[in-house]
């Protein structure tokens, strides 16, 4: 009988070589030449002045940062109306994203999540050897009731973005509760409101009270969008004790920098900030939306959203292809998602009025022009 032979090197998990490394919205042209970044969702207004004055005025890179974020959580639970200790803080929300399906799931589970959604869901899954699942949309939203249908005895994780990436589109209160009423009481259901702050009050979507009322809703938000502090990594979630207990056990132990903890404490201060933020964003997003409709002739369509960045498809002559290098030779980095099955549309976050109606004008150009 041959003896089998040492492996030759390390071998990763098949469930870890199975993973697509997520790709960041770019910055720059095929030549390398820097582009105006509109591809990150990031805020175009910057962070509040309070914040940047706050990081300004960091000097503690030599110690460690507080490992329970405590100063940080009490801001965030005074804003909220949340006690700190239901609170858990987050190298950004993707590390509590991750986190949460680690927490819940290994080989033989599954993670369930709405087709368009974000893909950081696929990862998660991944990473803990849980197999992904992916629910029908509705015309690029989530189908509750495809989602429910797509619900075994071996899902563990289900996750919503709301409003949702790359999409942009929202359920309503009403929909997000009835989601949750038809999940079984051992599913964890994880709210990704990474965009939450965007939604006007009337549009809330009761997230953070379920979270509040149940045991098995953990909340995700995060500092890098409506807040301007993506190069911070600063996230946080919210849950019954324990499901923040889990998150505790197996997060870094000094995740969230000094610098970030100073500064999410500066920016949760200033909600004027935040509210001028939305405004902008309100404003902007409806002009450039009205923009793109008006080449629905032409085969563009926008998809409504609710968040910080419109998605356009090109089901006309235009391709998304064309579009995309039309828009890079005119000096901005948009987002093509051909890995999520949306080859055919661009994510654009809005940015100034400038920059919109340059966007807006390169679109209609290229629209007019093709063949």
């Amino acid at each position: 009988m041959t003896e089998a032979k040492p492996a030759s090197r390390p071998a990763a998990k098949p469930w870890i070589e199975a993973i697509h490394a997520y790709v960041p919205g770019r910055a720059t042209g095929s030549d390398g030449r820097e582009l105006i970044k509109l591809s990150a969702n990031e805020n175009p207004l910057g962070c509040s002045p309070a914040a940047a004055e706050a990081l300004a005025g960091v000097s503690a890179g030599a110690r460690y940062p507080d490992p329970d974020a405590a100063e940080l959580r009490r801001a965030i639970g005074e804003l909220h109306g949340i006690d700190p200790a239901r609170i858990v803080c987050g190298t950004g929300s993707d590390e509590l994203l991750n986190l949460a399906a680690q927490g819940y799931c290994g080989p033989g589970d599954e993670v369930l999540f709405s087709r368009y959604s974000f893909s950081v869901y696929d990862i998660a899954a991944r990473r803990c050897g849980a197999t992904p699942v992916e629910a029908p949309d509705r015309d690029y939203g989530t189908d509750v009731d495809a989602l429910l249908a797509a619900v075994t005895p071996a899902t563990r994780v289900v996750f919503l973005a709301n409003p949702n990436n790359p999409t942009g589109t929202c359920l309503p209160a009403s929909e997000v509760a009835r989601l949750h009423a038809g999940l079984p009481r051992d599913v964890l259901f994880v709210l990704d409101q990474a965009y939450g702050e965007y939604l006007q009050a009337e549009e809330d979507d009761g997230g953070l009270a379920l979270a509040a009322a149940h045991d098995n809703v953990l909340v995700t938000r995060t500092f890098s969008k409506i807040y301007g502090l993506a190069g911070e990594r600063i996230g946080w979630a919210t849950g019954a004790p324990g499901l923040i207990a889990t998150l505790n056990r197996i997060r870094g132990p000094f995740n969230v920098t000094v610098s970030g903890q100073v500064a999410a404490r500066a920016a949760v201060g200033d909600q004027q900030f935040v509210e001028h933020s939305r405004a902008h964003n309100s404003a902007g997003l409806a002009r450039f939306t009205e923009a793109v409709e008006a080449l629905g002739n032409r085969g563009l369509r926008a998809v409504p959203s609710k968040a910080n960045f419109l998605l356009v498809l090109f089901e006309g002559a235009l391709s998304a292809e064309r579009a995309l290098a039309a828009l890079a030779e005119a000096g901005y980095a948009v987002r093509h998602l051909p890995g999520q099955g949306l080859a055919h549309a661009l994510r654009i976050t809005i940015g100034s009025d400038e920059d919109m109606d340059r966007i807006a004008a390169v679109l209609r150009r290229e629209a007019e022009t093709a063949a």
